[in-house]
């Protein structure tokens, strides 16, 4: 399992790059492995509007459907839109494939998630 220090993590298993007033949401590596072939990403609309804890999108595998929770709550400044050709990055390089860019209403709340290092120590406690 590959966990890249510097981002965010949630228990659901995503993961958060801070950008400036804004954050780039993914799946961590963990999950896409969990989920096997990815083979399609439905993605939101830029300018969506996202509370804390809602669905932004929708990871369907060759497995199981999965929705993608923001911990953050935000706007949709842009979407991976390379995802809707070929949502099988998400498996390749998930960490240098995002699903959205959201700009923050409160960068706070990113001091409540986990590091890499407690993402590790979660994934193998689970």
């Amino acid at each position: 399992m590959n966990v890249k220090d510097g981002l965010f993590y949630t228990e659901d298993h995503e993961w958060l790059e801070k950008d400036g007033d804004a954050v780039y949401l993914g799946i961590a590596d963990y999950a896409q492995s969990q989920l096997g072939d990815v083979v399609y990403v439905e993605l939101p609309e830029e300018d969506d509007e996202f509370d804390q804890g809602d669905s932004v999108a929708s990871v369907e595998s060759v497995k199981a459907a999965s929705e993608v929770f923001t911990p953050v709550a935000g706007t949709v400044v842009e979407v991976n839109e390379a995802l809707e050709d070929e949502p099988e990055l998400l498996n390749e390089a998930p960490y240098d494939n995002w699903i959205v860019k959201l700009k923050l209403e409160d960068a706070s709340v990113l001091d409540e998630l986990m590091d890499a290092d407690a993402y590790k120590k979660f994934v193998e406690a689970e």
